[in-house]
């Protein structure tokens, strides 16, 4: 059927059916075509001669000859609708003669100026750099362009904070693209000059980088950004730009993280792994009228509010220059939208766990030029206690079925992560990463959570990689004098340990335990790592193998003075209600 088709527009077009060099070069047009060999079809996009815009699907098998007859009747039919517009607007003003609409010749060329074949199927015919002819017009094909499929500002902006776009692409880089950041001219300005490119009542703002950081001077102006998508081989698609929604607002002035960061100021060697353990309060609890008027009545209620805490904690967490972050209480779209973008600008990769039936999880983070992701291995508390690996566990605690059925119940997860160093790729290490059940008197809970967390990184660090060393990160709501605590770092638990009766005996459930693990504290016992109104602990670790890692330095944490600042966490200079814990490590 096509065949025929073809063979008639041949001859209306008066060309034959094959063969030909194309004609002389014409003012060049784009014709953008996506063709990726996982999608049935592919796409073009173009502007035919008489202006309208054309989004045609062919599948990727069809035979060339097929699409370029549907451009050409796509082409005939707008002459013909233009020519009957026409028509009606000469007999309206009663001059004579009418437009005859034509099928144009409909041809593709190669690069070097050969007609591709019809024959030859869409996927292969429709090559980056050819040349489509549609009667006179010339369009250069451009295939898999570089192009931006997201470009978005954070809602709020803090002088002295980085600005971190979601850039998201296709066919290209984020660390290829091209950026240019304006500011709003400021009214009555008769000596301020407006950037040629950047559009009336914007000036550059002398920022070609992905992450911006406004200065003070731009308080009260809005912010413009100009993304040019790259693929880092010169070719380059169309600009997109994006303007703040507000304006740059005043900061806090002094953090609780600024003194640290003077600890931080490089990237730690390729011998040395800079680690990071936080919980960084998700929004979804914040944002309770409990958390406003019980947990955190001390806390001025903007400094709660999510766009304000994400800009302390991404200039907190940049100011670090981490090789490996642990997050917990990561709402999910804190992660897509906020975090993952942000420390992808400074170099981190992301991988995120949500939890069972909830809206945060855990994040880690890793520094992509320093160690590539091997495989990840992570579990749901209450899933992995059923399966084969734990049916030891599962057999001990069928013995309290009010136990059991609290733990099958909890939704926290682990997460682990096999990393290698890129530098030495015999060198691997698990990263580990959790938050344990929260209750004042879930110790027996969280004592079954961690044997089965520990013998879940075991079959992961011994079984699946043998030999490679264990960082075990996380907010593990358990005192140094808790049970929990105690098992991690002596590697046993004895079956009559206050802890199996944290909630009375009806929940009982006393059990001896044990992990093969020479596990040590790396930040040591701090006073607290959790400071609120009610109540100041340390509940949060990075617990690393000492038969195969050392601590090198241990970031000092905020002064008690700096923390009670505004009376207690979070606050205007503090975005969690816990403390990071940071420390360089080193292979021994």
């Amino acid at each position: 059927m096509w065949r025929r088709l073809r063979s008639a527009l041949g001859r209306l077009r008066g060309i034959p059916a094959g063969g030909g060099r194309l004609p002389a070069a014409a003012t060049m047009e784009r014709a953008v075509v996506r063709c990726v060999p996982s999608e049935p079809k592919l796409s073009l996009r173009l502007v035919l001669p008489d202006g309208s815009a054309r989004h045609m699907q062919r599948d990727q098998t069809e035979p060339l000859g097929r699409a370029l007859a549907r451009i050409a009747t796509n082409t005939a039919k707008g002459h013909a609708k233009a020519a009957k517009k026409s028509k009606k607007a000469r007999a309206e003003d009663g001059s004579a003669g009418e437009a005859a609409a034509e099928t144009p010749a409909v041809r593709l060329f190669t690069r070097d100026g050969e007609a591709v074949a019809e024959e030859v199927p869409n996927a292969a015919a429709w090559q980056d750099g050819a040349v489509l002819q549609i009667g006179e017009a010339q369009y250069r094909v451009e295939r898999n362009p570089p192009a931006l499929t997201e470009l978005q500002l954070p809602r709020s902006l803090l002088a002295g904070f980085p600005v971190c776009p979601k850039v998201s692409t296709e066919f290209a880089a984020p660390e290829h693209c091209l950026f240019r950041w304006y500011r709003q001219q400021r009214p009555e300005a008769d000596g301020e000059a407006a950037a040629g490119d950047g559009g009336p009542g914007w000036v550059e703002a002398a920022g070609t980088e992905r992450v911006f950081t406004p200065s003070n001077a731009l308080v009260g102006l809005r912010l413009k950004l100009r993304c040019t998508p790259g693929d880092g081989a010169q070719r380059y698609g169309p600009a997109r730009e994006v303007e703040s929604s507000g304006p740059v607002e005043a900061g806090p002035g002094a953090c609780t993280f600024d003194s640290r960061h003077l600890y931080t100021k490089k990237v730690c060697g390729q011998d040395s792994v800079r680690a990071v353990s936080y919980n960084i309060l998700a929004d979804t609890y914040a944002q309770t009228e409990f958390s406003r008027t019980v947990l955190y009545p001390y806390c001025a209620p903007y400094a709660l509010e999510l766009d304000y805490r994400q800009n302390l904690l991404k200039k907190e967490l940049a100011g670090y220059n981490a090789d490996l972050i642990c997050l917990q209480e990561v709402d999910k779209s804190v992660f897509v939208d906020s975090l993952s973008p942000a420390l992808d600008a400074f170099g981190l990769e992301g991988l995120f766990r949500i939890k069972e039936k909830q809206h945060e999880g855990l994040a880690t983070f890793y520094r992509r030029d320093k160690f590539s992701l091997l495989s990840q291995h992570d579990v749901a508390f209450s899933e992995a206690l059923l399966s084969d690996l734990h049916r030891e566990l599962c057999e001990k605690l069928a013995e309290y079925p009010l136990v059991k059925e609290k733990v099958l119940q909890r939704s926290s997860v682990l997460q682990v992560s096999v990393l290698q160093s890129t530098d030495v790729p015999s060198r691997k290490i698990c990263v580990a990463n959790t938050h344990l059940y929260w209750h004042p008197k879930g110790g027996n809970i969280r004592l079954i959570q961690i044997a089965v967390a520990l013998s879940h990184i075991k079959h992961v660090a011994c079984d699946l990689y043998p030999s490679t060393p264990v960082i075990f990160c996380g907010d593990f709501n358990s005192t140094p004098s808790s049970g929990t605590y105690s098992f991690i770092k002596s590697g046993g638990i004895a079956e009559d340990h206050e802890d199996w009766v944290s909630n009375g005996e009806e929940e009982r459930c006393n059990m001896p335990l044990s992990h093969p693990f020479k596990l040590l504290s790396a930040c040591g016992e701090p006073a607290y790592t959790n400071y609120v109104g009610g109540f100041h602990g340390c509940l949060d670790y990075i617990f690393i193998d000492k038969n195969a890692l050392e601590v090198e330095q241990v970031i000092p944490l905020p002064s008690h003075e700096e923390v009670t600042t505004h009376q207690a966490l979070p606050s205007v200079s503090h975005p969690s209600d816990h403390i990071a814990l940071i420390c360089d490590l080193k292979w021994k």
